[in-house]
């Protein structure tokens, strides 16, 4: 079976900046309206259901308002040099970026494209919510527009 939330639908959402260095175009700071879109796989467990909707939501629009309305920064980018304080200060491929620290969150990744925020806010789930052992599988998709969107999938069991 299969439990599916839609974040356009369910306005799970956010828009954020960044850029990914070296890049032709992405490589200029810009923005998106994100949405986060999340599937399980796995058989009815407790009361008839792979999983309640409510606390999967609700640890969603968490994530979506950490990232809401800040700059998305790879931690583990090998093109950056992170300085880090009351402002955070970027050094990558001849450009400089000076930000408010509280404008900016700090990826556990090494770019901030949507195939890496997907990889994140997986983890940032699975850290959120324990899993019920019926859940086999657990997928996560990011839309940067529509039409474009990257997913991660990881097998539990």
């Amino acid at each position: 079976m299969r439990l599916e939330i839609d974040g356009r639908d369910a306005g799970i959402k956010f828009s954020a900046c960044h850029f990914i260095p070296g890049h032709d175009k992405c490589g200029r700071l810009h923005g998106h309206a994100y949405i986060i879109r999340l599937v399980l796989h796995g058989e009815k467990g407790e009361r008839g259901m792979i999983m309640d909707f409510v606390p999967l939501k609700k640890a969603l629009r968490e994530i979506a308002e950490e990232f809401d309305h800040r700059v998305l920064i790879p931690g583990n980018c090998q093109h950056m040099e992170l300085s880090l304080g009351d402002e955070i200060v970027i050094k990558t491929l001849g450009k400089r970026y000076v930000f408010p620290a509280e404008d900016v969150v700090i990826l556990d990744a090494e770019e901030s494209s949507a195939e890496e925020l997907a990889r994140v806010i997986l983890q940032m789930v699975l850290v959120r919510i324990p899993m019920p052992q019926n859940v086999t599988d657990i997928e996560i998709g990011v839309d940067e527009e529509l039409g474009q969107s990257a997913w991660v999938t990881k097998q539990l069991s």
